[in-house]
């Protein structure tokens, strides 16, 4: 790539906002397209999205719009950063202004309901393009706002999209790795979200630091197995999209799932937390899925069926603790024994 190009970037909340800001400061045309009319009048007044990322200063590359064929039309790369809900719909609507050369990355970590589709998944159906990349990590946009280093992992079987991305993100905090297992990438980012509210259940509730350390150790250990049942590379588990998004999603209170777990440790019930939260949450809605889908595979996921009696079939943790101390545990470190648990 040789100078400034247009990127696109589909979504007003704080990671769209964060990763439009940091390409729009690197020099490029920021389109970043939001549903809020007054948020985008917002963003053209004061130069911040004041709802997602409060006192963050927006560059003047960065040009918010309702339009989305103003936003795609011509994009050299469009970053798509749409809750996973909304995803498909939206992706549909930018079909008539998209051409054959324009690269196409998901920065949700979800997976749509009955279909077990991966965002990636439905920019290749809805569009029938194979530029389709992830981009994943520990990324909690609010620390990417206060410029601390950061660093995120962009997958795509192109090593050539891979280069992009990391031209058109890469600064002096944002450090952006390359990865060609797609499909581990996007996984692991969806997963972890389930983990975060546990994690945040557990602090809320007093346990100890052995614990919190069980808890994530226990946490990669089941979120790999069920990923490599479906096809990634376990290594993949290891690096920024596994472990490294694990662990700030598990310790820190910035992380949306790990409000919602925190609150209902408090005694709020789910509908209340989601409430409080006032953001997306993904982890609610992956953990249906990969519940329902973990026991269609018999893949043994003792966290994620725990947590699933708590917020849906009306058991404690108390309860649910017992059962997991309890519970299969041949094995510690995943993939050393062939039929281990």
């Amino acid at each position: 790539m040789t100078g400034a190009v247009k990127v696109a970037v589909l979504g007003g909340g704080s990671f769209g906002t964060a990763i439009s800001n940091i390409a729009a400061e690197n020099g490029h045309q920021v389109y970043q397209w939001m549903r809020s009319k007054e948020s985008v009048e917002e963003i053209k007044l004061t130069r911040q999205n004041k709802r997602y990322m409060p006192d963050y200063e927006l560059s003047l590359n960065l040009i918010p719009t309702n339009d989305l064929a103003e936003a795609v039309t011509d994009a050299h790369v469009v970053f798509v950063s749409i809750p996973s809900k909304s995803f498909r719909d939206v992706v549909s609507r930018i079909k008539p202004f998209i051409n054959p050369n324009q690269i196409f990355i998901s920065t949700t970590k979800g997976i749509e309901g009955e279909s077990f589709r991966l965002m990636s998944e439905i920019i290749r159906e809805e569009l029938s393009t194979e530029s389709v990349g992830v981009l994943s990590g520990p990324n909690l946009a609010k620390e990417i706002a206060k410029r601390h280093l950061t660093a995120s992992v962009v997958a795509s079987s192109n090593e050539s999209h891979c280069q992009l991305i990391q031209e058109i993100l890469g600064n002096d905090y944002f450090r952006v790795y390359a990865s060609n297992d797609n499909y581990g990438v996007e996984l692991g980012g969806a997963l972890k979200n389930i983990y975060a509210i546990i994690s945040g259940l557990a602090a809320a509730l007093g346990l100890g630091e052995n614990t919190k350390s069980m808890l994530i150790t226990r946490s990669l250990a089941e979120m790999s197995r069920f990923a490599v049942q479906l096809g990634a590379n376990p290594m993949t588990f290891l690096g920024l999209s596994g472990v490294g998004d694990l662990i700030v999603t598990c310790m820190s209170p910035l992380s949306r799932n790990y409000r919602v777990g925190y609150a209902i440790g408090q005694g709020k019930n789910l509908e209340e937390a989601v409430d409080e939260l006032g953001e997306v949450a993904e982890g609610i809605n992956t953990l249906k899925i990969v519940r329902d889908k973990s026991e269609d595979m018999e893949v043994y996921m003792p966290l994620v069926s725990g947590l699933y009696q708590v917020l849906f079939d009306g058991a404690t943790v108390k309860e649910v603790a017992r059962g997991l101390m309890l519970g299969a545990h041949k094995q510690d470190v995943e993939f050393t024994l062939k039929d281990g648990k």
